[in-house]
């Protein structure tokens, strides 16, 4: 082992002799040896380091005392946890094995784990060096200056704000993933973080506790100020229930600010009572918007799921759910006795299969044989007509491996008749049709209520030419289901359409602003309509400090010239003599701005509507500024991919399962945190038509 030892210093000490032999020297002072028997015969004794080699050779040595032969210090900065070293001029990240340059620096694999992969500033403020970013060759010297000048409290705050950093991200976990304050006490999450951080004493939930008021409390502040700018908002209002019964209403804010962004808030969640659909609804939706320091006149308008609302009362415009409304059509039709009887029979199949273990390994050992093993039959819920499409879909891909299972099993379950059989396969496209609504609706360009009338137009023209060639039971299902749309959507009361902000907000999406889904008749009175909507809007000027559109200085809302006036204006121009009087002299200019939009070309139906009145709200600044306000109505009380989806999410189950006590700050960060952060960082912060995106994981600095 003593040889061992050696051999490396000679030969570093040899890799530094020069060609030539230098000048004679006088020999260096001899290093005492405390054990000489331990020298092997051969090696001449190895000099002490910084006595008879060069910085250079010092350094490799270090280096090299490893055996790894790297050029960095990998004790020196924790950076080098997220990347690998290649050579000796480039670096790996182990996160996205993007390779980097590397000049003796840290600095660039710094600045790249913060901009593409979100690591937060402030924890790699904890992990970088006290006196900053420095060369790697200079780490072994400098690493010794800072051990001997470094005061042994250094050590112990660093410490401190490693553990405060993860404290925060400990709280961060909780709201973002939806966790119980009392996930702290898990044993899994004791171990795992023990194993993290061994110093670490474990957060008791009252702690945790404490730390969400706080982050909540900020929050809510710079929502409320956010808020104060928006020129209207929409309440949606959603229900939904725990797994210990209790039911809760989910309140939150839709908005479209002044750089045409969809903002959607969280406002608050408290539990829900029957009175709510009975008229307590607007009591709480006017006592929470007065927390906020908001008006009932900022309202445009509710989206609720309940089919009875009191927002009315208030003089608020009233929307149903359009996902709780299409789900209370489809099942009206799903109602229809033959179609009944088939679905029972259908979920009596399903269930069969998914209690019987015989049955079920004999199913599963068919569908292995043609080849269809990771096909599942799926039992619907009554909640969710999606998932009765997808049980009737799977039924149909198994259904002779199925009659195969029941055929060895003759007495074991009643299988479906064949004419229910047909049913099920000429009701599947009828609601694949539906279903395809749904998608619709969920993309970003469409989730404003301006995409929902010509939607369900197009559902009911579709579905009911489909059924011409189908069965009796089919078209009775297909007529029941048109008149529910027609019914809940107000398609056939010619008198209230125009009193539909979906029928406004098509107007006012460059998209569909033709109206084909309306006659000639009802869209002039439509036109005549926004004509008068405009001149009381600019007869209603905003409040001052608002940052919207307000009108241009000289300009009538009223009837009245327009400002800009032709040089000899007195006096008939030669246009007046030959073709009359200018009909355009005496239009209010907001009036001419809506013709003007009138006879724009339409757009494509892919483009995102708020993008094009970003581009042309100079263009049409009055109208500009009605669009702004229906534009911002959703069509659906929750998020769509939510309220669209067949089953629950994961983050549903655990929203569900969280306790009463900090319900509402939990939800509160879950859904605002990074909206906000955004705001404060003055980056993008959300998508154009949807304000959750992915987590970009910064803190609050409160």
């Amino acid at each position: 082992m003593a040889g061992t030892t050696r051999a490396a210093p000679f030969r570093a000490e040899e890799e530094v002799q020069p060609k030539e032999e230098p000048p004679e020297e006088p020999p260096a002072p001899p290093v005492p040896q405390t054990a000489p028997e331990e020298m092997s015969p051969g090696f001449p004794p190895c000099p002490a380091v910084g006595t008879g080699l060069g910085a250079a050779a010092r350094r490799r040595r270090e280096k090299g005392a490893d055996g790894a032969g790297l050029g960095v210090d990998r004790r020196k900065s924790k950076v080098w946890n997220y990347y690998r070293k290649l050579g000796d001029a480039y670096v790996e990240c182990n996160v996205c094995k993007k390779q980097l340059s590397f000049h003796n620096s840290t600095t660039t694999m710094r600045e790249h784990l913060v901009r593409k992969h979100s690591i937060r500033e402030t924890l790699l403020s904890h992990l970088k060096d006290d006196h900053g970013a420095e060369p790697d060759s200079a780490a072994p010297e400098n690493a010794a200056k800072r051990c001997r000048q470094t005061p042994p409290e250094s050590g112990s705050h660093h410490a401190e704000a490693r553990s405060d950093v993860l404290l925060e991200l400990v709280l961060e976990m909780i709201f973002r993933d939806l966790h119980p304050l009392s996930v702290v006490r898990d044993k899994g999450f004791g171990l795992l973080l023990g194993y993290l951080e061994p110093g670490l004493a474990l957060p008791v939930p009252a702690q945790l506790a404490g730390m969400l008021r706080h982050r909540y409390g900020a929050a809510r502040q710079h929502l409320e100020r956010y808020l104060r700018t928006a020129q209207s908002i929409v309440v949606c209002a959603e229900l939904w229930g725990s797994q210990l019964g209790q039911s809760y209403l989910s309140l939150s804010a839709s908005f479209i600010d002044a750089e045409w962004r969809r903002a959607r808030c969280a406002l608050e969640t408290r539990p829900a009572g029957e009175e709510d659909a009975e008229g307590g609804l607007g009591e709480k939706l006017q006592a929470v918007l007065s927390e906020f320091g908001l008006s009932g006149r900022s309202v445009l308008c509710v989206v609720h799921e309940s089919p009875r609302s009191a927002a009315a009362a208030r003089g608020w415009r009233s929307l149903c759910c359009t996902a709780r409304a299409l789900h209370l059509c489809v099942r009206a039709g799903l109602e229809v006795e033959p179609a009944r009887e088939a679905l029972g029979a259908a979920r009596g199949l399903v269930r069969y299969f998914q209690q019987d273990a015989k049955a079920t390994c004999s199913l599963h050992s068919k569908l292995e044989a043609i080849n269809k093993s990771k096909v599942k039959l799926v039992a619907d819920t009554a909640s969710r007509w999606l998932s009765t499409v997808e049980m009737c879909e799977s039924l149909l891909e198994l259904k002779w491996a199925i009659m195969s299972v029941l055929e060895e099993h003759p007495s074991a379950v009643q299988n479906l008749a064949d004419h229910q059989w047909k049913l099920l396969q000429d009701l599947v496209p009828i609601l694949r049709t539906i279903k395809i609504a749904t998608a619709f609706l969920q993309e970003e360009q469409n989730a404003s209520i301006s995409s929902l009338l010509p939607c369900v137009h197009g559902v009911a023209a579709a579905i009911g030419q489909q059924a011409e060639d189908a069965g009796a039971a089919i078209k009775t299902v297909v007529g029941k289901i048109r008149a529910e749309l027609t019914q809940r959507w107000g398609l056939a009361e010619d008198e209230e359409v125009l009193e539909n902000p979906a029928v406004i907000a098509s107007f006012l999406d460059p998209r569909f602003k033709e109206l084909r889904f309306l006659s000639p008749g009802l869209r002039a009175e439509l036109h005549q309509h926004v004509k008068a909507m405009l001149s009381q809007a600019c007869a209603h000027p905003s409040p001052p400090g608002t940052p919207f559109w307000a009108p241009s200085p000289g300009y009538k809302a009223e009837g009245g010239e327009a400002k800009e006036r032709r040089p000899g204006a007195a006096s008939q121009s030669i246009y007046d003599i030959l073709l009359g009087k200018d009909p355009t002299e005496n239009m209010p200019e907001i009036h001419q701005q809506l013709e003007n939009y009138i006879v724009e070309p339409l757009c494509k139906r892919s483009t995102d509507p708020l993008e094009w009145w970003r581009s042309n709200e100079r263009r049409f600044p009055a109208v500009a500024r009605l669009s702004r306000q229906y534009l911002a109505v959703p069509a659906t009380a929750a998020l769509p991919d939510r309220a669209f989806a067949a089953e629950q999410s994961a983050l549903e189950r655990r929203r569900a399962a969280l306790a009463p006590d900090h319900l509402d700050q939990i939800l509160f960060l879950h859904q605002n945190f990074d909206f906000l952060e955004s705001l404060r960082n003055g980056s993008e912060p959300w998508s154009r038509t949807r304000h959750v995106g992915p987590f970009r994981g910064r803190l609050i600095d409160t």
